[in-house]
């Protein structure tokens, strides 16, 4: 019986995929996902059948999917990070009730930010998407507030965009309600990549210019430092 793979492949393809990732890929028959995604696999897909879509698409990627394995093929639908955080594994499960699924998860885009910055997510965190598209942004107000008032350190994905220009400002006149102007932020756009760039600054000195939607931010709480150009979260141990 063939079978659908939901596949988290990192934030940026092979390098930061899992083995588990790779094996599955290689034995799919097809790949489903958006078109840059599959850029990232590079020859890995050399050989099989594709299927993408452009942005928005995530619905008739699911459905295709989904069809490809009904015909009796394996098939990978592929998601950047890891496909149960903001990817393709809820929707998949929400529509396949008739064939065999297995998630394999992946890398997400906080945590090669964070490995990038150093550690600022050494502690309980909030991830939240700053996107209203999915998400009516009165609620997304309210967890920005509800994880700032409990000091999680919290990672902001889909900052900005272009229908979307002052959200993320919104954002932090909300977090600087509960935080001081000196918390430590870290902005990492294209984590992963090639041309990964790295921000380290703080909530009142942000550049709203330099950010979009390939950015994550991740902001740090009341105990969050930066020592030697690294954001530092303390855990909580007594190091002396």
């Amino acid at each position: 019986m063939a079978k659908l793979y939901v596949v988290g492949i990192g934030p940026g393809g092979l390098e930061h995929m899992t083995y588990k990732a790779v094996e599955v890929i290689k034995n799919s028959e097809v790949i489903v996902g958006y078109t840059p995604y599959i850029d990232y696999l590079g020859d890995l897909v050399d050989g099989k059948e594709l299927i993408s879509t452009g942005m928005r698409g995530e619905v008739e990627r699911c459905k295709a999917a989904i069809d490809m394995v009904r015909q009796g093929k394996d098939t990978s639908i592929i998601s950047t990070g890891d496909a149960g955080l903001y990817g393709m594994a809820g929707p998949i499960l929400e529509l396949a009730t008739d064939i065999e699924v297995e998630i394999i998860p992946g890398v997400t885009a906080a945590f090669s930010a964070a490995a990038e910055l150093g550690s600022p997510i050494m502690h309980d965190y909030a991830s939240i998407s700053l996107s209203d598209l999915l998400t009516p942004w009165e609620v997304i107000l309210k967890r920005l507030h509800m994880a700032a008032e409990g000091d999680f350190v919290i990672s902001l994905y889909n900052p900005k965009s272009k229908g979307r220009k002052t959200h993320l400002e919104t954002a932090i006149e909300i977090i600087l309600k509960y935080r001081d102007g000196s918390t430590p932020v870290g902005i990492v756009r294209n984590s992963g990549r090639p041309d990964t760039s790295i921000t380290i600054t703080t909530l009142s000195e942000i550049d709203y210019e330099s950010v979009d939607m390939l950015c994550v931010l991740i902001i740090g709480n009341s105990n969050t430092f930066i020592r030697d150009k690294q954001i530092i979260t303390p855990r909580g141990y007594n190091i002396k």
